[in-house]
């Protein structure tokens, strides 16, 4: 997906060979969005109402790495770091990141996750040993920082490489040096723009451009799962993301094929001013009243739902009589998403912009939402983007 500008003997074999980038002329991408407490790359993240689409730069994005690590399990002292580059960074906490509580039951697993400025992404492995001392298995993660979020997962094959290298061969660090030496780039200021303000910029047809085997390790590869997975309650979490809504993913591990923004932490569910929605499996729960609504499943959101369906088995179809071989789920759960939305803020939009910025229930309607079952979803979404419009919606509670 991005050429290579360097010579990089010790990548060649960890990487894979680069995938040249599409001309400019056919790119076509859309900003992302910050919603609640942190960044999404969800499909439902492209267009507020004040965000156009904007340049597909993810692929223009040079390598630079500020960090790598090895993480290590000790049986006395828990998780630490034992092995860094550069030396004097600061790594506070990166120990527990980048290797999740309950790793010890499983073999292999990878880790996306945030530090200060930069987005970090660690590969962690676990080898029985016969050796007391460690209790009978070594586990690490070697991990990397880096202001690219979007490219991260271009050093998976690389990261995985090592992990075992460095289970098999602890305090050998030359090739991570090496690495290290021949990818370093520069922390971003902490007195610049802050991270949570700087644009993450999406570009659906990015999908084509990746080998099959990244679609599920890229940050931006495993959306057609998640919607499988959720069903109909992919819309239940589309509505609050776009509240902006701390929404906590419980899972166990391995984390690294389920989701980029959980948890293994069972605990965080009882620390209830962490986040406002709580997922754990395919249980979407709140402990606000006022969005208990938002949990219930109306008919507009079958109907989405119902389309969205439709419209990916006509994907598969025309992939198999070979009339389009350019488009994926990827890119259309994407585009799906971002139409409701841009359906949504336009007509908010020209209802703001006119004499008697009335919303009715008919206007509801023409953004594919139900009239009833959304009004509490109206009315937040009112409030939450600052939109001076009048809901003329009667409630049926109150009638």
């Amino acid at each position: 997906m991005v050429e290579r500008a360097d010579e990089a003997p010790l990548l060649f074999w960890a990487e894979g060979p680069a995938v040249s980038a599409p001309p400019p002329a056919a790119e076509a991408g859309g900003g992302g969005r910050r919603l609640g407490g942190g960044w999404s790359a969800a499909p439902w993240a492209g267009a507020g109402p004040a965000e156009a689409a904007g340049p597909a730069r993810a692929e223009a994005e040079e390598d630079q790495i500020v960090a790598v690590f090895v993480v290590t399990f000790d049986p006395r002292t828990g998780n630490m770091v034992e092995w860094c580059l550069p030396q004097d960074i600061d790594l506070e906490g990166v120990e527990f990141k980048s290797m999740a509580s309950g790793s010890h039951k499983i073999q292999s697993d990878f880790i996306y996750f945030r530090k200060g400025l930069c987005f970090g992404l660690a590969c962690f492995a676990n080898m029985p040993v016969e050796s007391e001392l460690e209790r009978g298995a070594r586990m690490k993660s070697v991990g990397i920082l880096s202001p690219s979020y979007t490219l991260l997962y271009r050093y998976m094959h690389f990261l995985e490489n090592q992990v075992r290298h460095q289970l098999e061969m602890p305090g050998h660090y030359s090739h991570l040096e090496a690495f290290y030496d021949d990818k370093k780039g520069v922390l971003p200021d902490s007195k610049g723009t802050p991270a949570s303000q700087q644009p993450v910029h999406w570009l659906p047809s990015i999908h084509r451009y990746m080998y099959p085997e990244m679609k599920i390790t890229h940050p931006a590869g495993c959306m057609s799962q998640f919607i499988k997975f959720f069903g109909e309650q992919i819309l239940v979490l589309w509505k609050f993301a776009l509240l902006r809504k701390r929404i906590l993913i419980f899972s166990p591990p391995p984390v690294g094929v389920v989701c980029y923004r959980g948890t293994t932490e069972k605990i965080f569910e009882e620390k209830r001013d962490l986040y406002d929605v709580y997922v754990d499996n395919q249980n979407v729960k709140t402990h606000h009243e006022h969005l208990q609504p938002l949990l219930k499943i109306n008919n507009a959101d079958k109907e989405k739902y119902r389309r969205l369906n439709d419209q990916r088995q006509m994907l598969m179809y025309s992939q198999e009589v070979g009339e389009d071989c350019s488009s994926c789920e990827e890119d259309l759960f994407i585009l799906f998403f971002m139409e409701q939305n841009n359906r949504i803020f336009q007509t908010l939009m020209e209802v703001s912009a006119s004499q008697d910025k009335t919303l009715t229930a008919d206007h509801a309607r023409g953004m594919g939402l139900d009239p009833q079952g959304d009004r509490s979803f109206l009315m937040d979404l009112l409030e939450v983007y600052g939109i001076d419009v009048m809901l003329v919606i009667d409630n049926p509670c109150c009638t």
